[in-house]
């Protein structure tokens, strides 16, 4: 089987859960198909992340020479991927269009670029540049979706979303769980985590969260918690950009939180070990790999009901409204104050987040890709060079 795989997120130094998704699925999946041929599409816009791929792997390196570049392969990467005559072609970043003779696959994370144009934009920032980008993947990702032969999402609510959204039949949509990234995991050594302690200048206990994902709601319950628990915990958000809401610096400036931009994988481990709680208050996931994140590390979670979010944590954490601040404050006093609930949910996560494995996404995309060749069965082809350029 010769497959195709769009990676160009990996050569574009991006940050974020897509990213994530890309390289995670792709590091794994060209081990995992060890005896097929891969071929990678990225571009030159910035060196490709991915370095020691094996044998049956080619890179082909697309001249990039500005944004107009990225839209071109948009819209025609499949000239390209029809010249390496390939079986299955498979765009990990939600939309994209495949060459006539190939079967197109694609990850589409979640619904948003599939909602009406007016709430897509209502979540974001008004300027013409962002109004002028969300209008673009919507419109491709409408246009590609309606021409895939398989959707693969990363959740049964994500599914469901995409079904009511899009319209396309549910056979056609396919729920493979996403897992933890493999430079997140639980730091077990003291002096580790003294170090990171020292180094950031954590002097105080702390709950940890995410300042993209609806911090307001833990700012207000923070103001709810009693004086002794306030002045003995901090908060410590984490995020991908500075550009955060208003009442992140708010809080900030006001002494009860701190934030770190962009913190290396191992000292976002240490975070999720140290912290007390995670708070992961988010108004939508289409997964959510914070949260396997914080149950690798053993952090017990508290979440909103919004979206994946239940179904991806079950039984092993609590569940609130995602704007209700009483619950919120209610359920941290008891997790800061009672070691044994606490505990609960870090046991309760080791055991969930055994069910999310890369191996196991890997094997079943590559078994949905036989799937589709069930009808045409692939013929033996001579392995490609190792590496390529267009």
């Amino acid at each position: 089987m010769r497959i195709g795989l769009d990676v160009r997120y990996l050569s574009h130094r991006l940050v974020g859960g897509v990213r994530n998704y890309v390289a995670q699925f792709t590091e794994t999946l060209v081990h995992v198909a060890s005896e097929h041929d891969i071929v990678l599409y990225a571009d030159t816009k910035a060196p490709f992340e991915l370095q020691n791929l094996p044998n049956n792997v080619t890179v082909r390196l697309l001249p990039w020479h500005g944004p107009q570049s990225s839209i071109y392969y948009d819209l025609f990467l499949k000239k390209y991927m029809q010249q390496d005559h390939l079986d299955i072609v498979h765009f990990t970043s939600n939309y994209g269009f495949g060459p006539q003779g190939s079967y197109c696959v694609i990850t589409l994370h979640d619904e948003i670029n599939l909602l009406p144009l007016r709430e897509i934009i209502a979540g974001h920032r008004k300027t013409p540049r962002v109004i002028a980008m969300m209008t673009y993947l919507h419109l491709m990702t409408r246009a590609a979706v309606q021409k895939a032969d398989l959707i693969i999402t990363a959740s049964e609510y994500s599914r469901q979303q995409i079904i009511r959204y899009s319209g396309i039949s549910p056979q056609r949509i396919t729920v493979v769980h996403h897992a933890c990234p493999r430079d997140i995991q639980r730091i077990e050594d003291p002096v580790v985590l003294r170090d990171v302690r020292q180094r950031l200048n954590l002097n105080k206990p702390f709950v940890v969260a995410d300042a993209f994902k609806n911090p307001g709601v833990l700012i207000r319950a923070w103001q709810r918690l009693p004086q002794p628990i306030r002045d003995q915990y901090e908060i410590i958000f984490f995020s991908r950009s500075p550009d955060v809401l208003p009442i992140v610096h708010k809080a900030i400036r006001a002494g009860f939180a701190r934030m770190f931009v962009r913190p290396q994988y191992s000292d976002l481990s240490a975070l999720y070990t140290m912290a007390t709680v995670f708070v992961f208050p988010s108004w939508i996931e289409g997964f959510g790999i914070p949260l396997v994140e914080a149950m690798t590390c053993g952090t017990p979670i508290i979440a909103s009901n919004r979206g994946s979010i239940p179904e991806v944590v079950d039984q092993a954490g609590y569940i609130i409204d995602a704007e209700d601040d009483q619950a919120l404050a209610h359920l941290l006093v008891e997790l800061l104050t009672n070691p044994e609930a606490a505990e609960t949910l870090r046991q309760r996560g080791f055991a969930r987040v055994k069910q999310f494995s890369w191996t196991q996404n890997a094997q079943r995309v590559i078994e949905l890709y036989h799937s589709l060749l069930t009808a045409r069965p692939s013929q033996p082809s001579a392995r490609l060079p190792k590496e390529g350029s267009l």
